[in-house]
């Protein structure tokens, strides 16, 4: 789907209306791959999803084999909460904050990107360098020619 973002509402610069021009139509390239399960992976029922997603109350979904989910995501739940509340040594704060860089991190930059400088001197080399291969470039396919 290709959003046409401008903010002037198809129109020109000079005002006038712009024709929309119609998208063409292009076939989708993302698709959705199912992943593969493993036979001994259960998958939640919908009513387990419902009452997840607090649609369900609980004795709707505590029946049978549901029953096990429902104890095993209410114990997930503890866990979790006990969890959040966790926090970290006071010694351990200070290392974290200790190992963080007190100055900005330079953005990186891939090499064929940065900017090349070069100084007059080299740039001279290079040049010397230049001339002095092409030289014994010619001068070896003379040789080799005239053998």
């Amino acid at each position: 789907m290709l959003d046409d973002i401008r903010s002037n509402d198809g129109q020109k610069l000079d005002g006038r209306k712009q024709e929309r021009r119609v998208p063409i139509e292009r076939p989708l390239t993302d698709r959705e791959v199912p992943l593969p399960q493993p036979e001994t992976a259960r998958v939640l029922s919908p009513p387990n999803h419902a009452w997840l997603a607090a649609e369900l109350p609980e004795p709707a979904v505590k029946r049978g084999d549901l029953e096990r989910d429902v104890e095993f995501w209410k114990r997930m739940a503890q866990v979790v909460e006990t969890r959040r509340h966790v926090t970290p040594p006071t010694h351990m704060q200070q290392r974290i904050m200790d190992a963080l860089p007190h100055s900005v991190p330079a953005l990186i930059t891939p090499w064929y990107r940065r900017e090349y400088v070069i100084t007059p001197a080299a740039d001279l080399g290079a040049a010397g360098a230049l001339v002095a291969l092409t030289a014994a470039i010619t001068a070896l396919t003379m040789v080799l020619a005239h053998r």
